[in-house]
């Protein structure tokens, strides 16, 4: 990723365009893989609802929100991170792109829950689907990051916005010194509520998780289990660590840092890095995925093989219409 963002920088002079080729990226990879989830989920969930799905069904839903908002951020970018759209939508597509991101540690932390439970206590969480509470737990989660972003609105609001049509024309990058005393005790907070413990609690879940497992499991559920770890602490330390870094970083220096728009980059590749967690969330998901892919293959190689007859049978018609007759 990095190296592609270089070499976009190199042909356009410009961190513009460093942010518009990882938006970019995010919105080509993350799509598609988060709209064959979305298939896979809806058709688990008609089939046999249980906890975890719901849970990840709204984790999809929270990407595939971000994914589709982020032409925002390319035309922001495009336009040399200048805001050339109607001013209604910057804290709009700033509110969602924020809260979409917090709510991917939330989910993942009650993710992490749901899979100590199940390996734990195995009897005891198959004879208890939950499904309605995993719509309770999503629904606090969505509440939960959409109150806490909505520090936009109040920021955008507020005095003079950091947006100013006769000013800098920028969306939510440059902030005064009345907003700034606003903005960075919550930046704090948030990096401890929507952050900080849900990275302990998914520590714990998925450490007792492993150390439960290492005392016997099968070589393909340990490979699945590491494989979902290793996905929750990339998307955990990779992608939101450095920007909730900027948050403690900003609020004892009373400023925001230079490098926290570079970071927060980082943060929006999460979208692409979750599929990883689906499909190593269960040996279900990953079953249904391979059926899947196998009927789009499989129907791709048969409509490839139905053109090429077709073009074969066109080819010598063709001939023999073109043959001198005996």
């Amino acid at each position: 990723i990095l190296a592609w963002g270089c070499l976009a920088w190199s042909f356009f002079p410009g961190d513009h365009w460093l942010y518009f080729s990882v938006y970019l990226f995010t919105f080509l990879v993350g799509l598609p893989l988060n709209v064959v989830a979305l298939v896979i989920f809806v058709g688990k969930l008609r089939r046999r609802p249980v906890a975890v799905d719901v849970l990840l069904l709204n984790l999809t839903l929270s990407d595939l929100l971000l994914l589709l908002f982020l032409p925002f951020r390319m035309v922001e970018a495009a336009s040399g991170m200048r805001w050339p759209l109607p001013f209604i939508f910057c804290p709009f597509s700033g509110f969602l792109f924020f809260t979409t991101i917090y709510l991917t540690s939330l989910f993942l932390a009650a993710v992490s829950i749901e899979r100590f439970l199940s390996v734990a206590y195995p009897l005891w969480y198959k004879a208890r689907p939950r499904p309605g509470q995993a719509g309770l737990v999503s629904g606090a989660c969505w509440l939960l990051a959409g109150a806490h972003c909505s520090v936009i609105y109040v920021i955008e609001f507020s005095g003079n916005s950091s947006y100013s049509q006769t000013s800098n024309g920028t969306c939510y990058l440059e902030f005064q010194e009345n907003q700034l005393a606003i903005l960075l005790p919550v930046r704090l907070e948030m990096a401890v509520v929507l952050f900080g413990v849900p990275l302990l609690i998914t520590s714990y879940c998925y450490g007792h998780l492993v150390w439960v497992l290492s005392r016997g499991a099968s070589h393909r559920r340990w490979r699945r289990v590491l494989g979902l770890v290793a996905a929750t602490l990339l998307n955990f330390l990779v992608c939101f660590g450095p920007y909730n870094v900027s948050h403690v970083v900003g609020y004892i220096r009373g400023e925001s840092p230079a490098w926290r728009s570079y970071v927060l980059l980082l943060s929006t590749l999460n979208s692409c890095v979750d599929p990883l967690v689906f499909y190593f969330s269960s040996s279900g998901f990953q079953a249904d995925f391979q059926g899947l892919l196998r009927r789009l293959t499989g129907g791709w190689g048969a409509w490839r093989q139905e053109g090429s007859v077709k073009l074969k049978e066109k080819n010598e018609e063709g001939g023999s219409r073109g043959s001198c007759p005996t």
